[in-house]
């Protein structure tokens, strides 16, 4: 399912592995819904993994922003669609320069798996709708929102699990 990146959470979990497993198991086609003026998300069980999943939608253009998880690892796959991940980035040893984003674009059946310090934006820079699933340990209680400057990205503002979504 695309590039393996070994990420384990500190309860030991692979993540890329619970995902995998969500991948293959879940009728997300019957559970999908799509909004045309926001994300649709709607949360995944996971019985007896002390994570968290969600099945997002997304209408062409739909994006998340600039992000972080608060701490916890993730990783998404595509199931339907394209997404293109965009990733704040400099080069190593380089003179100073503006900071700038990398992008990466997933498709149907590759993934992504990240550590707990990953910022990045998401976003549906296809023609057709797509359908992603996450996964995330441990369970999300915060994410940041930043907005990219010439020095990098700086914090806009922090959300709660609960109020924000």
């Amino acid at each position: 399912m695309g590039q393996e990146v070994l990420v384990r959470t500190p309860a030991g979990i692979r993540l890329g592995a619970v995902l995998d497993d969500l991948v293959a198991t879940v009728d997300w086609v019957s559970l999908v819904r799509y909004d045309i003026d926001q994300r649709w998300y709607g949360r995944l069980e996971v019985p007896g993994l002390p994570v968290e999943a969600w099945l997002l939608s997304w209408w062409p253009g739909q994006r998340t922003g600039l992000h972080d998880h608060g701490g916890s690892s993730g990783a998404f796959a595509v199931v339907r669609g394209r997404l293109r991940e965009d990733t704040p980035w400099a080069t190593p040893g380089a003179p100073i320069q503006p900071a700038r984003l990398r992008s990466r674009t997933l498709v149907a059946s590759e993934r992504r798996v990240f550590g707990r310090r990953h910022l990045h934006d998401v976003v549906n820079d296809g023609v057709e709708p797509a359908v992603s699933i996450h996964v995330y340990a441990p369970r999300l209680t915060t994410m940041s929102r930043y907005r990219m400057t010439d020095r990098g990205p700086e914090l806009a503002v922090v959300e709660t699990a609960g109020s924000d979504w």
